[in-house]
């Protein structure tokens, strides 16, 4: 598989994208709002699904207890779920994204064999030093942690010397 051959969604997806809005909800770290429902509504009405009008409707919800009650983030604010629905078809989607990547992967590492291989060495190369790197300052960084910890062990008097002192 040469460039030429790339899909275009593949291109499509390694294209930098314009500067980013601020953005609102997030399901699968993707804007609910400006994303996930125009698509659903897109989808319902080109008749590829069939996401329930309410769910697009009112796509946040409350979030409840397993006993009926409101559910109470640790902040104090009320709990908010997106909607059964809509989650199942971004599940949906995520899942078959994935498998698209993959099926890609798979078709170029079989395509070009040697090439994929090739990128392989190249980037494990590449990686080497700053693997190397990383070791070596968390062993001093370990290293320096068990010397505070010895440090601190030497200086915070034992129970038994405690009782040496108070015996002398």
């Amino acid at each position: 598989m040469d460039n030429k051959q790339t899909p275009t969604y593949i291109k499509t997806l390694l294209m930098p994208s314009p500067a980013k809005a601020p953005q609102g909800r997030r399901v699968w770290s993707i804007d609910l709002e400006t994303v996930w429902l125009p698509l659903f509504l897109a989808t319902n009405t080109n008749g590829d699904s069939a996401i329930p009008h309410d769910a697009l409707g009112a796509p946040i919800r409350l979030g409840y207890a397993k006993d009926g009650s409101v559910k109470f983030r640790a902040n104090g604010r009320p709990a908010t779920v997106v909607a059964k629905e809509v989650r199942t078809a971004v599940s949906l989607i995520r899942e078959n994204f994935v498998a698209t990547l993959k099926d890609y992967t798979h078709g170029v590492a079989e395509g070009l064999p040697d090439e994929y291989a090739r990128q392989i060495q190249m980037c494990q190369d590449a990686g080497a030093p700053l693997v190397a790197h990383d070791k070596a300052q968390l062993e001093k960084a370990i290293q320096a942690q068990n010397e505070a910890q010895l440090a601190e062990a030497m200086a915070t008097p034992t129970p038994e010397a405690e009782k040496e002192k108070v015996a002398a």
